[in-house]
């Protein structure tokens, strides 16, 4: 379902320079596969993310999804490309501030170019228990509740594979359980794969395959045993 290989993605520093940040010669996850991602913070895990998802251009490589090269997409045929085919939970929500909970759902749906479906758009919601807040705009739910609007939002479009960054960060613990079995169980019944970056040893440990990004990342692995040969010499 989805198959990086050579993937690399740098960034120019002032000086002229470049800042490497990933380097994967090789990772695939399968059709309906779930993984967590794991990896100290600065290792990439965003930045992977948002590459899978076109929100950015790797630097080379190739990014296979579904059969389709999207590094070689402008960035509009990527936006479409999303759109259609991929859900994504994002660390900072990004729910337009302007729409109730359920029109940030049927919002997601609308670009996906399948029309809205406002049964499955409450329905979806009402799994994330927030049944009474349907009409209530961001600026007046907690930011536990936005951070459940959005995984709401990412499963409406019924996606091929949905990314999650830290999807339980900003929930409180009595509803990140509640949170963790929607994004699976979701998953699981549609045949979605499914890929989560996360901090939380309790989540990583619900999943059968849990990879650490520094094994991955051949930037992360160098700078981690840089760090590590800094503290034997010191």
């Amino acid at each position: 379902m989805l198959e990086l290989k050579n993937l690399k993605k740098s960034y120019q520093e002032p000086d002229g320079g470049e800042l490497p940040i990933l380097d994967v010669p090789s990772w695939s996850v399968d059709e309906g596969e779930q993984v967590v991602v794991v990896g100290p913070s600065g290792c990439g895990k965003t930045t992977l993310l948002h590459i899978i998802a076109g929100i950015l251009r790797p630097t080379s490589g190739q990014v296979l999804i579904d059969g389709w090269n999207t590094a070689l997409l402008t960035e509009s045929e990527r936006d479409q490309f999303r759109a259609r085919r991929i859900g994504y939970v994002f660390q900072t929500f990004n729910l337009l501030p302007g729409f109730s909970a359920l029109e940030n759902v049927q919002l997601g749906m609308a670009f996906s170019g399948r029309g809205s479906d406002k049964k499955r758009a409450i329905d979806l919601l009402e799994r994330v228990g927030l049944g009474h807040r349907l009409h209530h705009k961001p600026g007046q739910m907690s930011v536990g509740e936005q951070q459940r609007v959005s995984v709401a939002r990412a499963l409406a479009n019924k996606p091929k594979l949905v990314l999650a960054d830290e999807p339980t960060a900003n929930v409180d613990v009595g509803n990140q359980q509640l949170v963790v079995d929607m994004l699976r169980n979701t998953c699981r019944d549609e045949n979605v794969a499914l890929i989560l970056v996360t901090h939380s040893p309790a989540v990583a440990d619900q999943f059968d395959r849990v990879d650490l990004l520094t094994d991955v990342n051949l930037v992360a692995k160098r700078k981690l045993a840089e760090q590590d040969r800094s503290v034997l010499e010191g």
